[in-house]
């Protein structure tokens, strides 16, 4: 019985993190028409990644780093957002929004993603890929 309540509640945390990282994707869109005209061809996707709780300064270390290089140099990403699970940090969820999927494939093949690969590859136990399509966005002002 406690296995399957462990299995329940852990089905649950999962899903409250698919929420909120979508819900925190939505919100760094904005509703101009061009906003909108773009959205069409964005290519959504959310990684959802079990990485070895003792490496997970490396990782975390090596998903930065990627990540804001990522945004930096590649016209084609357009938003990263990485959320680590409360109750289990090894958990990680991260929302990628690519202007397309030729962005996305660009994205792949650069240097510092392969570095990142690399650096991760014997840090993470599960890695699931999810492409979503965004249904909607809303932000506040200034943000």
């Amino acid at each position: 019985m406690n296995a399957f309540k462990t299995t329940i509640k852990m089905q649950l945390i999962c899903n409250s993190r698919l929420i909120l990282i979508v819900a925190i994707g939505i919100l760094t869109l904005s509703f101009s028409k061009k906003a909108i005209a773009q959205q069409k061809n964005q290519m959504v996707r959310l990684a959802k990644i079990q990485v070895d709780p003792l490496q997970l300064e490396k990782y975390n270390a090596a998903l930065k780093e990627q990540m804001t290089t990522a945004v930096r140099v590649e016209p084609g990403v357009l938003t990263y957002y990485a959320v680590a699970n409360k109750s289990d940090p090894s958990h990680i969820t991260i929302l990628e929004i690519y202007a397309d999927s030729a962005a996305y494939n660009l994205h792949i093949q650069t240097p510092h993603f392969k570095k990142y690969k690399e650096t991760v590859q014997h840090t993470v136990k599960s890695l699931e890929l999810v492409d979503v399509n965004l249904i909607g966005s809303a932000k506040k002002p200034d943000m």
